[in-house]
């Protein structure tokens, strides 16, 4: 039997979103917030412009792109590019988890253009080489939330393409590296790699990506929550922190704070290496590891974020699939009663398992204080199962 370990993880928070808060934030960070005044005030306009204006500081963001505070999260921002600038050209959809099958649900049921789908399983990313990016638009995740697994690097999209590549980018922005020159667009939400509270997505819009807006009018209505252009032009004012609708200037000030830790500690070379320490203390003991194993196949696509894992355990999978998931949430409740981690389950889609968060924001000690906790989980489990048989 394995011994119950002695030492806990200081922060417990290994969510997949909303992500833990980063190092030592207290409440206290949100003591400057433009509460009682209104986003449009020259206080909270003077707010949402430096949001964007840190973002592509920390970001890398080119000097010629564009970025929007938008409405509903990430998912509003990439149904936001997807209604306004699909249309013109064939489409592609890339999805290997759950999220990329809501953009293959969006173009296929309600836009209804007949994209190209380029659907896998889950821990499978599709071949990529087989995706026309040089005459089609693309609409891919770069790092699969619920799946773990993450496009290794922009090399198989075309440089001097005629379409657009529309990329939802909430798990990997700030986390992985974005090859700018061939994203044209680039979603994310605060509430994934940097902690924030959950409010508005990003919209990062690279210069193609205005021109398809202004010269292109979809066959379709277009909410107003939606709508970029007017007469023909490009609103500017979304870009300089005028946003469509009423923000959450708390959360705005909770995205001001995380951005700027991430200036004081180095900017995005810190962040990818916090994260990729992170992932590493994970696979390092999933490797050593009989009874769990990487829900990614190929190691070239493991993500640094958003790890996930199945269970490896002959005498459990012998058991069938409802076994399975119940052994695992046995182990996620446990861990949860205990408060040595919180809300690692796998995504309610994903094949059963667990969900490691390891974005920037959660330190490596806390992963290693973790992982004796999960073996002892699962042996606790095997105990159970084992009398219960």
């Amino acid at each position: 039997m394995t011994s119950r370990p002695t030492q806990r993880p200081r922060v417990p928070h290994f969510s997949s979103g909303p992500c833990a808060k980063r190092p030592g934030w207290t409440p206290a960070a949100l003591a400057d917030a433009a509460l009682g005044r209104s986003h449009r005030s020259p206080l909270g306009k003077a707010k949402l412009a430096r949001a964007i204006d840190l973002t592509r500081s920390v970001l890398q963001v080119p000097a010629d792109y564009r970025i929007g505070i938008v409405p509903a999260s990430d998912t509003g921002a990439v149904e936001m590019a997807m209604w306004t600038m699909l249309g013109p050209k064939p489409v592609e959809v890339a999805a290997w988890e759950a999220f990329g099958k809501e953009w293959v649900t969006d173009a296929l049921k309600q836009l209804k253009i007949a994209p190209r789908i380029h659907q896998t399983p889950y821990g499978v990313l599709p071949d990529l080489a087989a995706i026309d990016t040089q005459h089609n638009d693309v609409v891919f995740t770069w790092n699969g939330t619920a799946a773990g697994v993450k496009v290794p690097d922009g090399d198989w999209i075309a440089a001097d393409r005629e379409g657009l590549t529309i990329c939802d980018a909430t798990s990997a922005a700030f986390a992985q590296a974005l090859p700018w020159d061939k994203l044209d667009v680039v979603t994310f939400s605060w509430q994934k790699v940097m902690g924030g509270e959950a409010a508005h997505g990003m919209l990062i819009l690279s210069p193609r990506a205005v021109a398809r807006l202004e010269s292109h009018t979809p066959s379709w209505p277009l909410p107003k929550v939606f709508r970029l252009t007017k007469d023909g032009k490009l609103i500017e004012g979304i870009f300089k922190g005028d946003t469509i609708n009423t923000p959450s200037m708390l959360a705005v000030e909770d995205y001001l704070d995380t951005l700027a830790w991430a200036e004081r500690i180095g900017g995005l070379p810190a962040l990818h290496a916090r994260a990729d320490a992170n992932a590493k203390a994970i696979y390092d003991w999933v490797a050593r590891t009989p009874w769990i194993a990487p829900l990614a196949v190929d190691p070239a696509t493991y993500s640094n974020t958003g790890v996930c894992l199945v269970l490896a355990d002959s005498d459990v999978l012998a058991r069938g699939d409802a076994a399975v998931s119940a052994f695992a949430a046995g182990i996620v409740e446990r861990l949860d009663r205990e408060g040595v981690a919180l809300d690692i389950g796998a995504y309610r889609d994903a094949p059963a398992g667990l969900r490691i968060w390891c974005g920037a924001t959660v330190e490596t000690a806390d992963l290693e204080a973790l992982i004796p906790w999960l073996d002892w989980a699962f042996a606790e489990e095997k105990a159970a199962l084992t009398r219960a048989a």
